[in-house]
């Protein structure tokens, strides 16, 4: 019997220590989370009993799956523009906007990606998500804005949602974030969970699930810099969590930038630059490129939303304000047997002879113009 019809029975020919990978391994055309609620609402009977996640598999046991069919939705379609980037009969690409929640959920019953989704595409989305979040494979966080991949069939939803997980769609963003002394490029590799005293948060944890983001620097701006980040896996708040783990949270961010000292930012730029995260009416970060290929057609897709006009606007204000930084005075210089600043700390001895160096005895320095950067 196929996966796509409503029963299937299974014998388990060998043991695996949890269901919901087993059935995931022997079904792939399914995704692993697809699997995941199908047990949580007793679709799967392990041994002719519901079962958790968790619960291992023993050789010889029988397996039960259901397939729900799909359940009409309850949300009310709503007119709202969208910035479609890509579309055809399986799927569609769109710019989301920054502000605009992607499904229903607690606080926001109305007015969101979905209800605009179900209106553009005249309630004809995947039904695999859900009643709630119809055609939804991927998020982005309401604050964010970039590209967003939906699914119009069952079939594309399986498909996108099996190259997420395998890691086939490069997903590619822009983070305006605080401070500098970066590396050209890195690679942040720590295991991201949920936060042990803020609910709400994410934070890096060693029993946390892997997390890999890769980031290069566009643009160095004063006391922000612009970073392309590329991300392996899609945790929740990885990107802003990543970032904010090596001191250089996102403009903008006050959930993980809070109290936060931001590296290679001197007191000086803090002091000169006319922004700071209050001032922003959300996070800088823009999820600019998706590449990916159909799911049917197995052509190469890539899509690259314009950049919003909030990041455009902060980047062109870190200008102005680079523009009318006051240059430091360059030092004055030295006259020959006078008393020094030490150029690597402490001060040079006066000398009617050579100019000698406390901190580094062993070096003579004869004349003034001797001294490195003079």
């Amino acid at each position: 019997m196929q996966a796509d019809c409503s029963k299937q029975i299974m014998i388990a020919g060998e043991n695996a220590e949890r269901i919901d990978l087993w059935l995931h391994e022997r079904l792939p055309k399914w995704s692993r989370s697809t699997f995941q609620r199908m047990i949580r609402e007793q679709h799967v009977l392990l041994r002719g009993k519901p079962c958790a996640c968790k619960s291992p598999v023993r050789t010889g046991d029988r397996i039960e799956l259901e397939f729900p069919a799909p359940q009409p939705s309850l949300l009310v379609p709503e007119p709202m523009a969208l910035d479609v980037l890509f579309e055809d009969k399986h799927l569609l690409v769109l710019n989301k906007t920054a502000g605009i929640v992607v499904h229903p959920g607690a606080g926001n019953s109305a007015h969101t990606l979905v209800h605009a989704l179900l209106y553009h595409c005249r309630g004809k989305l995947s039904g695999i998500g859900g009643v709630e979040r119809p055609g939804i494979v991927h998020r982005l966080d309401k604050d964010s804005s970039g590209c967003l991949v939906v699914a119009k069939t069952d079939e594309a939803h399986q498909a996108l949602a099996a190259a997420f997980q395998a890691r086939r769609v490069e997903k590619t963003y822009l983070a305006l974030v605080w401070g500098q002394s970066l590396a050209l490029s890195g690679r942040i590799d720590k295991p991201i969970g949920r936060h042990p005293v803020h609910r709400k948060k994410m934070s890096v944890l060693q029993r946390g699930r892997t997390a890999v983001t890769h980031w290069k620097i566009r643009e160095a701006l004063g006391a922000m810099t612009l970073l392309e980040c590329r991300i392996d896996t899609g945790r929740t708040h990885q990107i802003r969590v990543h970032l904010a783990s090596i001191g250089h949270p996102i403009v903008g961010d006050t959930l993980y930038s809070e109290g936060r000292k931001q590296k290679g930012e001197t007191k000086s730029q803090n002091s000169q630059s006319a922004i700071r995260d209050t001032q922003f009416l959300r996070q800088m970060r823009h999820a600019w490129r998706l590449s990916f290929n159909h799911p049917i057609t197995g052509k190469p897709v890539s899509c690259e939303a314009p950049w919003p006009e909030d990041l455009a606007r902060a980047i062109k204000e870190a200008h102005v304000v680079m523009q009318h930084e006051i240059p430091t005075r360059p030092p004055a210089v030295p006259k020959y047997g006078s008393v020094l600043q030490n150029p690597w700390g402490g001060k040079l001895l006066r000398k009617t002879g050579p100019i000698l160096t406390p901190n580094r005895p062993h070096e003579i320095l004869k004349r003034s113009h001797d001294l490195p950067g003079i």
